[in-house]
């Protein structure tokens, strides 16, 4: 990173779910950064959780009469915005940029935000701040993923401060694996937003960048093209990894036996990758990642209350909501007497766009047969068919 850019990086440990919903077993990072030149520019703050820590470090920096000149404000997350006010109160001439929609949003996460109303310069998509050597460059990203969101460019470093993009879950440590934890992130939180980033990437192209500077994860650089080839194929909802994903969920364990013989019938009809995974014991937000990864997905079902069973109905409202669409899918159900599970399951698929739902629904009856293993059979070969 340039030499006039300092990266704050608070590392939270101990959060065990972030958003109150994902599973986030190496924590999470909060980053902001400061930008030293003629003028300085802080862009963003921290969550609530750590401001303690991101303060000291904040008062460590600016001694001496020295202060920030800008609060720059990407994103007004809560995990972003929790010490604005703090910085607005303690150095009195920083002024605040941010966009028109922020602006609005502000008096919403910031107590009293009217106090500072006057000091506060909106900006919008080209708009320019000129620190000296630095030049910043505003790119809106709206829904990228809250309405409010902008990303900046720094001209001279060729940095991209880009936000929530581009972050991933876990330590913030540049040397560990970046694509497992970064895709989890993507689909489950920015994910069904992929238009509104596929119009960041087509305003990005043509700007060289060294440098992704995000909002969480490590900072990124070295070859920058591999993560926005990443960013443009997800957002895109191409397939990443051609292969199936067998998802299933199991009362007695009759469903799970059929899950299993299904992946290695697929294994043996020369699927390139299968991935199986337990909705009733594995991760929610994995399963999810994972049906967006692969090209093929089969999900299995027992029936329950004339429904379908909870842990399946959970994932495919997940799928739902995160826009899942453009992959071939089959189904099969398992009911002693009276099974729903299948026509409802392709109903909740039906409603998403452009799924192929491979005939024939297959019907389980409690255990495995023989003819039921001929039926299993038979709907991999269909579903591996294009």
């Amino acid at each position: 990173m340039h030499s006039d850019i300092k990266p704050i990086c608070i590392y939270d440990k101990d959060l065990d779910l972030f958003e109150s919903q994902y599973i986030v077993p190496e924590g999470i990072s909060y980053n902001s950064y400061i930008i030293s030149d003629n003028k300085t520019a802080l862009i963003d703050t921290v969550d609530e959780r750590k401001a303690d820590e991101w303060c000291e470090t904040v008062n460590k920096y600016f001694v001496d009469g020295k202060a920030p000149d800008y609060l720059i404000i990407q994103h007004l997350e809560p995990d972003h915005s929790g010490r604005i006010g703090w910085v607005m109160d303690k150095f009195p001439d920083c002024r605040l940029v941010c966009t028109a929609k922020a602006h609005s949003m502000l008096s919403n996460l910031v107590e009293n935000a009217e106090r500072f109303d006057a000091r506060i310069d909106e900006v919008g998509d080209g708009d320019t701040l000129d620190l000296g050597k630095h030049k910043l460059h505003f790119i809106t990203a709206p829904m990228v993923h809250w309405p409010e969101v902008m990303m900046v460019y720094d001209e001279a470093s060729h940095t991209l401060f880009s936000a929530d993009a581009f972050g991933r879950f876990g330590n913030p440590d540049p040397g560990e694996p970046w694509a497992c934890e970064a895709r989890r992130y993507f689909f489950n939180i920015v994910g069904k937003y992929g238009r509104p980033v596929q119009a960041v990437l087509k305003k990005l192209a043509g700007k060289t960048v060294e440098t992704i500077a995000p909002l969480h994860g490590p900072v990124l650089e070295g070859d920058i093209s591999k993560y926005l080839t990443l960013y443009d194929t997800w957002s895109s909802y191409r397939v990443e990894t051609p292969g199936v994903l067998v998802a299933y969920a199991s009362i007695h364990g009759l469903t799970a036996k059929a899950a299993e013989f299904l992946a290695e019938v697929l294994k043996k009809q020369g699927a390139p990758k299968i991935s199986i995974t337990d909705l009733c014991r594995d991760d929610m937000a994995e399963a999810v990642e994972d049906a967006f990864r692969m090209s093929h997905m089969i999900v299995l079902s027992p029936t329950y209350d004339g429904e379908i069973f909870p842990p399946m109905h959970d994932f495919l409202h997940h799928l739902s909501l995160k826009g899942f669409c453009n992959r071939r899918v089959a189904i099969v159900e398992n009911g002693l007497w009276a099974p729903t599970a299948g026509r409802k399951m392709k109903e909740m698929l039906g409603a998403m766009t452009n799924i192929d739902i491979v005939e024939p629904v297959v019907t389980l009856r409690g255990r495995m047969t023989d003819a039921d293993k001929q039926f299993l059979q038979t709907l991999a070969t269909n579903l591996l068919k294009e």
